[in-house]
């Protein structure tokens, strides 16, 4: 008769923490409660290289440092509200797995850039909605409440599947050189979102929304570099979409 052996909780603990290695964090700081200038911090911590570096904030946060700030909600990659530039380049910090990061050197975590940075990775998100909200990033239509959906053949629907994606993560926007040295252009995110609408063919707002990105601060200001396109998390063509409302733009045919 053939007998199992059953691994001791201590051993099978053991065998736990030695997947484990030593990592360290070089986090950005910032408090205006404490300083007017952001700092550098390091953080070494032990943790499993295929966690994700959301899970080593949390770790920094609930048993290094209590003080540290950053957003996050469902971690799933589904909210967008945890994007920061994580080793120079615009993450989802759920997303983002420690060990595709080259964990023997210290991996930097700061707050996207383009906006006001509130507190450590926090930045003032107000601007990017602002834009979004210009937009009308919602159907528009004219006549009686229908009764019924509003069909539309799958063709129709394909024509903005693509920008149905956004998350309003900013990845995007605060990817884009443009937004970085003038605020009050619109972004690519907001682009996006207007492209979605525009391109609907059950909308009847297109050409409202093509005269608002007329303006001297929206869609001609792209200069087609293709770093919102790189960092969507969502895979995104932003830089497709916003060649089409140009184009819309020129032909007024969408």
């Amino acid at each position: 008769m053939s007998t199992a052996t059953v691994e001791k909780p201590e051993a099978a603990a053991d065998n736990g923490a030695s997947h484990k290695i030593t990592v360290t964090f070089r986090i950005r700081r910032f408090n205006p409660e404490v300083s007017a200038e952001a700092s550098w911090q390091d953080f070494a911590i032990d943790i499993d290289p295929k966690e994700r570096v959301l899970d080593a904030l949390h770790q920094i946060k609930w048993e290094e440092d209590g003080t540290l700030t950053f957003r996050r909600s469902c971690a799933h990659g589904i909210c967008g509200s945890d994007a920061m530039r994580i080793n120079g380049r615009n993450r989802l910090a759920c997303k983002t797995l420690i060990k595709d990061l080259n964990p023997a050197k210290p991996i930097s975590v700061e707050a996207i850039k383009g906006l006001t940075v509130l507190k450590d990775l926090i930045v003032d998100m107000e601007p990017f909605f602002q834009a979004y909200r210009d937009v009308m990033p919602f159907l528009v239509t004219s006549g009686n409440e229908p009764t019924r959906e509003r069909r539309q053949s799958a063709a129709d629907r394909e024509r903005f599947d693509d920008t149905t994606k956004c998350i309003l993560c900013a990845a995007c926007t605060s990817s884009c050189p443009v937004f970085w040295n003038d605020g009050q252009y619109f972004g690519p995110a907001a682009i996006v979102n207007a492209h979605r609408f525009i391109f609907d063919s059950r909308d009847e707002a297109g050409e409202q929304r093509l005269e608002i990105l007329n303006d001297k601060d929206g869609v001609w200001r792209c200069r087609t570099t293709f770093n919102c396109t790189d960092a969507c998390p969502r895979g995104i063509e932003v830089t497709k979409a916003i060649a089409e409302v140009k184009q819309a733009l020129i032909t007024r045919r969408f």
